[in-house]
């Protein structure tokens, strides 16, 4: 629901960072896996209860997902870079919630379910981008990215803002694991309406 409000804000200082990174060598692909190492380790700290470094390591996992893409202008996207960065965004959100998970039995349950909205959503997304695909459409309300970007309720700015929640407030976890699995699952709904209008014919 941000995502797309945010992207005038954010994408010239990432360009520019882009740039000099592609200058340097740098591969679009090498940060997407630097990316998920760091986001990985962010839930594995986060499962030894050292929330405030899990959340560093969250919010360096978006930096680096950012200039991914922002490398990727400049080097020219491939369809391998953008499988890479989706599949690893997705390794990177289930993470987080089965990293609260570990941290404390209390937490299963909603870490639970809300790993299984994740799936939904990304199920969602994913069948929207083969379809329209398939039909030739298109969108840059997301940037130019390697395939069509749907907008949805829940996008990745409100999955950081839930993140971050979880770790300043880890005694909210169960609350806001429920809320947000509720919001994923009227992104799905949202979406599959969108999939009727326009899918259609």
């Amino acid at each position: 629901m941000l995502d797309a409000k945010l992207r005038p804000l954010i994408d010239p200082p990432l360009n520019r960072l882009g740039r000099a990174l592609a200058r340097a060598g740098v591969s679009a692909n090498m940060l997407t896996f630097i990316g998920l190492a760091l986001g990985l380790s962010g839930a594995a700290a986060i499962a030894f209860g050292e929330l405030w470094l899990g959340l560093a390591l969250i919010i360096a996992n978006r930096l680096a997902d950012g200039l991914d893409g922002a490398v990727a202008r400049v080097q020219g996207p491939t369809p391998l870079g953008g499988y890479f960065d989706i599949v690893a965004d997705f390794a990177f959100y289930v993470s987080v919630p089965l990293g609260f998970g570990v941290l404390s039995s209390g937490n299963t349950l909603p870490a639970l379910v809300l790993t299984a909205s994740f799936v939904l959503t990304g199920v969602s997304f994913l069948a929207f981008a083969v379809i329209a695909a398939e039909r030739g459409d298109s969108t840059e309300a997301h940037g130019k990215k390697s395939f069509f970007y749907s907008t949805g309720l829940a996008e990745g700015t409100e999955t950081i803002l839930v993140f971050a929640a979880m770790c300043l407030f880890p005694s909210w976890f169960s609350a806001i694991a429920y809320g947000y699995a509720g919001l994923c699952l009227l992104t799905v709904f949202q979406r599959s309406a969108l999939a009727i209008s326009q899918f259609r014919d």
